[in-house]
């Protein structure tokens, strides 16, 4: 097999990118992962731990993880950081009232030692 087989090969493979969705609860992050699916949005249930949904886009593997958002969950989240390549901080902007605590939630998760 020659050197230009192998590059050739290596651009087919699919690049994976790991993409986490996070934000309080009822912030609309697994409506939003169902809507670029494809798939139903009429009935959602809150998450319970997590979900992954992969998605072909172009050349690229999206690993979507939509991570639930309830307190009792959210000292859970930086076990999902590593081998992570983005996050998707999710607000519901309709819900003025818990705009405060979504700052202050993504405040506390920008602090966090990810190395």
């Amino acid at each position: 097999m020659g050197l230009y087989t192998i590059i050739k090969k290596q651009r087919r493979k699919e690049k994976e990118i790991r993409i986490l969705m996070l934000g309080l609860d009822n912030a609309g992050k697994s409506t939003i992962v169902k809507k670029i699916s494809g798939e139903d949005v009429t009935t959602i249930s809150p998450t319970v731990g997590f979900n992954i949904k992969t998605l072909i886009w172009g050349c690229y593997k999206l690993n979507i993880w939509d991570i639930g958002g309830q307190k009792v969950l959210r000292g859970y989240w930086r076990n999902y950081f590593e081998f992570t390549d983005a996050i998707v901080w999710t607000v519901d902007l309709s819900d003025r009232m818990r705009v405060k605590e979504c700052c202050q939630v993504l405040k506390i998760l920008l602090k966090e030692d990810v190395c």
